[in-house]
């Protein structure tokens, strides 16, 4: 049987806790993810992490999650974009007309 385990946060003056790091890992909670209560009637609470809606992309998300990392792991590492790289883009991309809502071919797909 495996062994029960409990960990305590502590409740800020603003209603906030941190949830410790042991949940985090078990739950494998990340930054930006989202959690999710169940309040049963006894008053005993549940929490667990809460599944992606049909709104959120996955594929976004990580991506999200990888360029946060990569900028944080040294951010000394970080450089500006200049005039000339911007012109560069433009120069490539100048005159396309992309409709985001639209949907994707099979071959795009």
């Amino acid at each position: 049987m495996a062994a029960t385990l409990e960990v305590e946060s502590t409740l800020t003056e603003r209603y906030q806790t941190t949830i410790p790091e042991t949940v985090r890992c078990a739950l494998h909670l990340g930054k930006r993810d989202k959690s999710h209560y169940t309040i049963r009637p006894g008053g005993d609470v549940v929490l667990s992490r809460a599944e992606p809606t049909e709104e959120s992309d996955p594929v976004l998300g990580f991506f999200l999650g990888f360029l946060a990392r990569d900028m944080a792991s040294p951010p000394e590492r970080l450089q500006t974009i200049d005039a000339g790289f911007v012109q560069r883009l433009r120069s490539l991309t100048g005159g396309i007309e992309i409709d985001l809502a639209a949907a994707l071919s099979a071959d795009d797909a």
